[in-house]
């Protein structure tokens, strides 16, 4: 990283990783956004929700990306076990295994623009 990258405050990505069939794709991605995105969104300290979404070879391939402000921001989301994945209810339905933890990561460059 370059002296004249924009470091950005800091920052945790907690990241989140599921995949469907893909037949069921589309109807994941609305009940995912519906009981997951919007209410993680609607958190206090939550700085930022991604929805990622790749559907190849019979699979759909979802990544959920939230941004937080620390891991203490986190833990009074997730709890103490902050590592643990988060189940919404008709997940086992849907998903083709339910992965037992999600990543944190720090992020150390945000350098997004939007489009216009």
């Amino acid at each position: 990283m370059s002296s004249s990258a924009p470091l950005c405050r800091k920052l945790i990505a907690r990241i989140w990783h599921g995949r469907t069939r893909a037949e069921i794709a589309e109807e994941y991605t609305r009940y995912l956004y519906e009981n997951g995105v919007r209410k993680i969104a609607a958190i206090p300290n939550n700085r930022g929700t991604q929805m990622l979404r790749k559907v190849e070879g019979g699979i759909g391939d979802f990544t959920v990306i939230s941004y937080w402000d620390s891991v203490e921001a986190i833990k009074l989301y997730a709890g103490e076990d902050y590592e643990k994945t988060n189940v919404l209810p008709r997940d086992p339905e849907y998903l083709l295994e339910v992965e037992p933890k999600v990543r944190h990561l720090e992020v150390l460059v945000n350098d997004w623009t939007p489009a216009k």
